[in-house]
């Protein structure tokens, strides 16, 4: 232990050549700088402020994170700005002045004469935001440190080891800090023009806030991480010995992945996602009692929010089936969340249908009110969340595709669960989309892309004309149709005509009374192509989505359909 704690400060103090401290410097540096006279006792401050903040923000960034919902980057943000507040201070001597005079009267202490200019309060302030700043590049000794502190598993060795670290750190800092103060004392020049270099300082911490902010600091150690590899790496090599491997692995900590090394802490501290929301209780289950994700703690849940008219929705159902199959016996819960798109998808019996249909034995629940949906603030049919053990969102997918990466970020967090033997091939099949033409609405609340003569009156039956050269991806109607705000209703004897690009047509429709009947026409001819299109007729006698077309080459083309009756309600085109 003792070697241990040894080489914790030896590595602190090689952390002021890492790469990743670069951006950080300008900040020790400027507290170099007192007010209308040297602050004797900032740099004090500063070393004191330091350790106490990169001690406790090392140990518990990830439970303080956890625990309040509040992000690292908002902490972070809080110290970005009192930077920036010194640095304005360095140019407003007054501003100076009444900062130390606060921190003195916050101690407890009446101000007078030279104890307000020693800058130690100051000083503190600026070690404490310095702390949470301060990102040194991750060796084996701080990566046990930081596997313990995600965990929440802290210990009295883990935090002697980094107030060890923290201590080793502090020395070559304050270093530079005297040997900064004795410079512009000794040096005649720089003594006449402290005001000037106040100023200087102060724009220097300013800029230096400003860069943290939009994260240019980030993308500085990216650069010469990137740049030179071996730099952040080279430094941390010593900590990699025999005796410090088997001290490590007594104190608990596990291994940090290879590619981690050198790499700046503060972005290893961070969870690794937002906090996953709740799934909204009171919806009706399929496939399962109600569940929790709190009660889920410790398994892998996908959230899969889904509608079953939809066609992107029901292309992705083959793929979470398997997945399903393959990984629920290690660790994987998926949970399909019915979030309607329709009014006729929130009835129970049309989704117990689709959920039979489409041969989904995972757990299911209804979100008829858009509660989770709002909750997870989805916008999108398809969309997938992918949720780890400790209930964080790791990755998200919208729409199709992805399906080999999803797979991998599946077994990945599984290995995290300590699930054995989930590596193996991924083999998804992969499904062509050739659709060239949007969805179109045919509701008057979302219809676009319509090209009829007459405008669309709402909640009426009006008659319609086609235009003589319908438009690409356009639709029009022909006859008497009734547009209500989610679909339209042709009348007996009206048209539909659609100029579109795709292989496959896909409609949502349902019956108002009796089974609706639809004749399906392609350039004039009446087609058959189509898992509901029998000898170029579709009969509407449930509240789905309708296969209409399947053509063997994708193309342009003119569908048009023709309604022997008024019981058909048409909701939407889809493609394929």
């Amino acid at each position: 232990m003792i070697l241990l704690i040894a080489f914790a400060f030896l590595a602190g103090i090689v952390t002021i050549l890492s790469p990743c401290i670069l951006p950080i410097l300008p900040i020790v540096l400027s507290s170099t700088i007192g007010g209308r006279e040297i602050g004797k006792s900032r740099p004090f401050g500063v070393v004191i402020g330091f350790v106490l903040s990169f001690t406790f923000f090392t140990l518990f960034l990830s439970t303080i994170v956890r625990l309040s919902g509040i992000s690292a980057d908002a902490l972070r943000l809080v110290s970005v700005f009192v930077i920036a507040g010194f640095g304005l201070s360095f140019l407003i001597p007054r501003f100076q002045l009444l900062l130390e005079q606060f921190f003195s009267k916050l101690a407890g202490f009446v101000p007078q004469g030279s104890n307000t200019k020693t800058g130690f309060w100051s000083g503190l302030l600026i070690g404490l935001s310095l702390g949470l700043l301060w990102t040194p590049c991750v060796g084996p000794i701080l990566a046990s440190i930081i596997s313990l502190a995600i965990t929440g598993a802290v210990t009295l060795d883990a935090f002697i080891i980094t107030l060890a670290y923290s201590l080793g750190t502090a020395i070559p800092m304050f270093l530079i800090m005297i040997g900064g103060q004795n410079v512009l004392r000794r040096v005649p020049w720089l003594l006449a023009n402290s005001a000037n270099i106040q100023k200087a300082f102060g724009v220097l911490m300013i800029v230096t806030a400003l860069g943290i902010l939009t994260n240019v600091d980030r993308k500085f150690q990216t650069f010469i991480l990137n740049k030179f590899p071996q730099y952040g790496v080279g430094l941390t090599k010593f900590e990699d010995v025999e005796p410090i491997r088997k001290q490590l692995e007594k104190l608990g900590g596990k291994e940090m992945a290879k590619e981690d090394m050198g790499k700046p802490m503060f972005d290893l501290l961070q969870p690794k996602g937002a906090k996953a929301p709740a799934i909204i209780p009171g919806g009706v289950w399929f496939n399962s009692d109600p569940l929790t994700l709190e009660q889920l703690k410790g398994k892998v849940v996908v959230i899969d929010f889904w509608t079953y008219t939809c066609i992107n929705c029901q292309r992705t159902f083959p793929y979470l089936r398997q997945w399903w199959e393959k990984y629920k016996d290690k660790g994987l819960v998926i949970i399909g969340v019915h979030s309607p798109e329709f009014e006729f998808e929130k009835n129970k019996e049309n989704v117990a249908k689709a959920i039979e249909d489409f041969k989904l034995t995972y757990p299911i629940v209804q979100d008829n009110n858009f509660e989770t949906w709002r909750a997870y603030n989805n916008r999108y049919w398809p969309a997938k969340y992918f949720i780890d053990k400790e209930g964080y969102i790791r990755y998200t997918h919208f729409g199709e595709g992805a399906y080999d990466e999803s797979e991998k970020v599946i077994q990945e967090l599984l290995k995290e669960t300590g699930a054995k033997d989930v590596t193996s091939n991924i083999s998804n099949l992969s499904y062509q989309v050739y659709a060239k033409t949007p969805e179109i609405y045919l509701g008057f609340g979302r219809i676009d892309n319509f090209a009829s003569l007459e405008p669309i009156l709402p909640d009426k039956i009006s008659s319609y004309t086609p235009p003589s050269t319908l438009p690409e991806n356009n639709i029009s109607f022909e006859g008497n149709w009734a547009v209500m705000e989610e679909y339209a209703n042709p009348q007996k004897g009206a048209k539909l005509i659609l100029n579109f690009e795709a292989k496959e047509v896909f409609l949502v429709m349902r019956t108002s009374g009796d089974p609706a009947k639809v004749k399906v026409y392609i350039d004039d001819k009446m087609q058959s192509f189509g898992e509901d299109n029998k000898s170029g007729i579709v009969t509407v006698n449930s509240d789905r989505l309708y296969k209409l077309i399947n053509l063997p080459t994708p193309g342009r083309h003119t569908l048009r359909l023709e309604f022997e009756d008024s019981n058909a309600q048409l909701f939407a085109f889809t493609f394929g």
